[in-house]
């Protein structure tokens, strides 16, 4: 298969829906997402093709706060590093390019500051503001 860059929103459905496809069947990953969202998979779904537009193809169809949802969940850096070779595999095997690129270190500088806030919000016993 060629690959090429991330242009349209059929590109980010093949990415989400492959990428979360992996997730779900991942020894590690796989439950906490399973377990948080069982019966919601397409909302969850049609929300990351939100997001992931509005920061890919700046087309702003994506509101609201990311992090929120996670602050309470009990992740590791282990967890971190398993979601990020999942997505690594999978935006590599479809696409290449500027778009691709961004995808990549978009999601490289999600997973530090999430892992980082859910550090701090864990070691303070606290919850962010939502």
């Amino acid at each position: 298969m060629e690959k090429k860059d991330i242009t349209s929103l059929a590109d980010i459905q093949l990415l989400v829906d492959t990428f979360y496809g992996r997730v779900r069947e991942d020894a590690l990953i796989g439950p906490i997402f399973n377990n948080l969202l069982a019966g919601r998979w397409d909302d969850h779904l049609k929300k990351m093709y939100s997001f992931w537009q509005t920061i890919l193809l700046e087309k702003h169809t994506y509101f609201g706060s990311p992090f929120p949802p996670h602050a309470a969940m009990a992740l590791t850096n282990a967890h971190f590093d398993a979601w990020l070779k999942l997505w690594y595999s999978t935006v590599h095997e479809f696409f290449e390019g500027e778009k691709a690129d961004e995808a990549i270190h978009r999601g490289e500088k999600m997973a530090t500051m999430f892992l980082s806030k859910i550090t701090y919000f864990n070691n303070l016993k606290s919850k962010p503001l939502t």
